[in-house]
């Protein structure tokens, strides 16, 4: 584990940091997807995303877009913290660097989706609600039958706001 006393930079991504992005989550139980995805998200959508940098190290990185429907809301796609870096709150830290970004400016509410047996990302939310001082609530999002096998579990849509900044 990397002490806390490490200088952590909350920032968004560079085009190519969408490659260090890819080899955290190969490296981690997250849902891995291919490489040109996070690519993507690093040049496309940088501006709802947001590293965590120690120096020029990838401690970690959420990846998110405004839905076009709902301008008031960020969904946050991805969130992952590279195994060194864990239990220092930088998840929650990347979530508050997200939610007061330029590209969230006009963002209200953060929603994501989680599985019933993620327990790290259910408090992750819950307790990023609690910090901000607000609500959230959890309804079905994508059922298991959606799925191409039976290996996913449901996503529950957590939706939190209104967070005041």
């Amino acid at each position: 584990m990397i002490t806390k006393h490490t200088s952590i930079q909350y920032i968004n991504p560079t085009d190519v940091d969408g490659r260090d992005m890819y080899e955290l989550v190969k490296s981690s139980t997250l849902d891995s997807n291919s490489p040109y995805c996070y690519i993507m998200m690093s040049k496309f959508f940088k501006k709802t995303c947001i590293v965590a940098k120690a120096k020029e190290t990838l401690a970690g990185f959420v990846t998110g877009f405004v839905q076009p429907d709902r301008q008031d809301t960020v969904f946050v796609w991805q969130i992952g913290v590279d195994q060194r870096y864990r239990k220092q709150g930088i998840a929650t830290k990347m979530l508050k660097a997200l939610i007061e970004s330029e590209g969230c400016q006009h963002v209200s509410y953060i929603e994501a989706t989680v599985t019933p047996s993620n327990y790290a990302s259910k408090s992750l939310f819950t307790g990023f609600a609690e910090k901000m001082n607000t609500n959230y609530t959890v309804h079905r999002c994508f059922p298991k039958e959606w799925f191409p096998d039976d290996s996913h579990e449901q996503e529950l849509l957590y939706r939190i706001g209104p967070i005041k900044k």
